[in-house]
């Protein structure tokens, strides 16, 4: 069987990983070790360490005075958790789903807090819903990035500034690499391992003055638990958005964050961060034009992510197989690239249709990209000539 010759050129880091995501530029262990470990993050000194990733958060994001930011439980799940069973209930929702974590939280309000007046707005794999639907008179709940499926909102204008209810938006593939506009969000969550490059289990909570007056206005129908609770004695808890965690975090988690925020600054800042994305998608772009075998999930090039880029196989001898046979193909391609050391985790999402996800966040470095295409050109033939293989015996 013959085999394209394999490029001489490998990737400096193979982790294009959607999440955990790639490690910024030159970080090691020892940058850990300012670590306020073996104390309580009570302690003076950790107090201090988790209050200044709010502050260096709400620095680099923008993010306005009037808004809380606070670090919680469980990644991203549990900000967005969170926002929905302490939130939700007083209005009618609109629940956009366009990939399988919007589709998740359409899941929870529909089948677990049971909201009689819900609406799910879908779309398929690759698009957008009709945003011109959205009700702004009742809540809405959307991903502002698909991570499975490479589409995000195009901005923020399609959400008026005189809406009536609440936007809760899961940020985790957008934060530090779109430009989120605050005003049209009421609560933003993202986790720590997305676009730094962050270690997992924390989430960020971002609440606007709408949201905390919801949280003291609103008394849910239902039990929250512990991890859930925000208010007490229909006060908002200010502690936690001060780095008075509502259970221990870890200290080593906490000093990589500051580490990441601290390179982001020096990157450029929030502007710096969305040039590295955008440029790391553009060379995709530039990349696939050329291979010719290779398209996008999210063909409009207008809500096409620069973060966790979905790619599906346009060659015909591929595109016609049976789903199986596809998703078969991709997954050979990703063998290949893992066993050379060139590329780890880039194999589409288990829900999502069968292809390729390269994480293309502030992170990753261009230079690893265009070492990467000629692979993931070997990768195909390889494949290809494999699949053909049997045919022509």
């Amino acid at each position: 069987m013959h085999m394209t010759a394999k490029p001489a050129t490998r990737p400096q880091s193979p982790n294009f990983s959607s999440g955990p995501c790639a490690k910024r530029p030159g970080w090691s262990l020892s940058s850990l070790t300012g670590a306020c470990v073996g104390r309580s993050h009570r302690s003076k000194d950790g107090k201090a360490k988790l209050a200044e990733v709010i502050d260096r958060t709400r620095a680099v994001l923008g993010v306005p005075k009037s808004y809380r930011i606070g670090i919680v439980p469980a990644s991203d799940t549990g900000a967005v958790e969170m926002a929905l069973w302490s939130l939700l209930g007083p209005r009618r929702v609109d629940l956009l789903a366009w990939e399988s974590f919007g589709e998740g939280w359409a899941t929870d309000a529909v089948k677990q807090l049971k909201l009689k007046d819900a609406r799910v707005l879908n779309a398929p794999y690759g698009r957008l819903p009709d945003l011109g639907r959205v009700d702004f008179a009742g809540d809405v709940v959307f991903t502002w990035n698909g991570t499975t499926s490479g589409v995000r909102s195009p901005n923020g204008d399609w959400i008026p500034a005189n809406r009536q209810g609440l936007t809760i938006c899961d940020a985790t593939s957008a934060a530090f690499a779109m430009d989120l506009p605050w005003d049209k969000l009421d609560v933003t969550t993202y986790s720590w391992q997305k676009v730094l490059g962050g270690e997992g289990q924390h989430g960020m909570l971002i609440l606007s003055p709408r949201a905390v007056e919801r949280l003291e206005s609103y008394a849910p129908p239902w039990p929250l638990p512990k991890i859930f609770r925000l208010t007490q004695g229909g006060k908002l808890i200010e502690g936690v958005f001060k780095g008075e965690t509502i259970n221990t975090p870890s200290m080593l988690c906490v000093e990589d964050a500051i580490d990441g925020l601290k390179w982001a600054e020096a990157a450029g800042g929030l502007k710096g961060l969305i040039a590295r994305s955008e440029g790391n998608l553009a060379a995709v772009e530039a990349w696939a034009a050329r291979a010719g075998w290779v398209g996008f999930l999210a063909e409009d090039k207008a809500v096409r992510s620069c973060t966790s880029v979905c790619l599906k196989i346009v060659d015909p001898a591929v595109a016609g197989l049976p789903i199986e046979a596809k998703a078969a193909f991709s997954k050979r391609m990703v063998a290949l690239l893992e066993a050379e050391k060139i590329a780890y985790d880039i194999d589409a999402y288990r829900d999502a249709p069968p292809g390729l996800r390269i994480w293309c966040g502030a992170t990753v470095e261009r230079s690893d990209l265009e070492a990467l295409f000629p692979w993931l050109d070997w990768a195909f033939a390889a494949a290809k000539a494999e699949t053909a293989a049997p045919a022509s015996a």
